[in-house]
């Protein structure tokens, strides 16, 4: 039986806005020091995927881009800018959902999301700019962790996280798009339950999980806190990947 302990999520105050180039981990230790904040063996960081995207440059100007006639098409439709929905063909590998607005895509990691992920908001102010999703959250999640582990000597997990939609339920959630130092579904099967019944399955998607929790600190308008510490979770360590947690597409049963 596992004993229920304190769960603390911890913001991490004074992460500048960022440019293209930014040195994530070091801005992130830097903080640490300034508001004296100390990491502790198994601490979660999770850091928002709009920080990680900006730092790596994936910033598109939507004026220098030419729709083309099915962006046009799409937009018809939607009523979405025709460069935007330019922008989403360019991204994704299947255009599974096409409404009155929404555009359900999948991205080219294999995440199913409205717009392929790509936002307009918190992004340089200028509307005409948009942010794309990181070539490859883990990596950038991987190289985070490999950093802090060497600056500070902590064994944490690092969490990149994004707000998506879910099918059949109204409203977003944080949503973890890339990890590392952690395995991201928690199988509980052959653990018991109060009466002893041994559970046969019961995989929890415990990197979901704690990115939701993060974004509740996060936020989604003004808040400035991109980065944050959760402390006291239980989870598996290892070195899984946020891939893990997409469903094979032969047992999606929502397309």
């Amino acid at each position: 039986m596992i004993v229920p302990r304190k769960i603390e999520i911890i913001p991490v105050p004074g992460v500048p806005l960022i440019n293209k180039g930014d040195d994530i981990p070091g801005i992130f230790i830097d903080c640490l020091k300034k508001n004296n904040i100390s990491l502790v063996n198994s601490d979660v960081i999770v850091i928002a995927q709009t920080i990680i995207s900006k730092a790596e440059g994936n910033i598109i100007d939507l004026r220098q881009v030419t729709p083309s006639e099915k962006a046009k098409e799409l937009a018809d439709f939607t009523g979405k800018d025709p460069r935007l929905c330019e922008v989403i063909l360019r991204e994704t590998t299947e255009i599974i959902r096409v409404g009155k607005g929404p555009i359900i895509a999948e991205t080219r990691h294999g995440l199913i999301c409205a717009s392929c992920g790509i936002d307009h908001s918190n992004v340089t102010g200028d509307m005409d700019h948009v942010i794309t999703l990181p070539v490859d959250s883990d990596v950038s999640a991987r190289k985070i962790r490999e950093r802090i582990r060497e600056e500070t000597g902590r064994e944490v997990a690092v969490i990149i996280n994004d707000t998506q939609g879910r099918p059949l339920r109204g409203g977003a959630v944080g949503t973890a798009i890339g990890l590392a130092g952690l395995v991201p579904i928690w199988v509980r099967a052959g653990e018991t339950d109060l009466y002893g019944y041994v559970l046969e399955a019961s995989p929890i998607a415990i990197a979901d999980e704690l990115a939701s929790a993060a974004s509740i600190l996060q936020g989604q308008s003004n808040e400035g806190i991109p980065i944050v510490i959760i402390r006291g979770a239980t989870y598996v360590k290892g070195e899984g990947t946020a891939r893990q947690l997409q469903r094979e597409k032969e047992r999606d049963l929502f397309r």
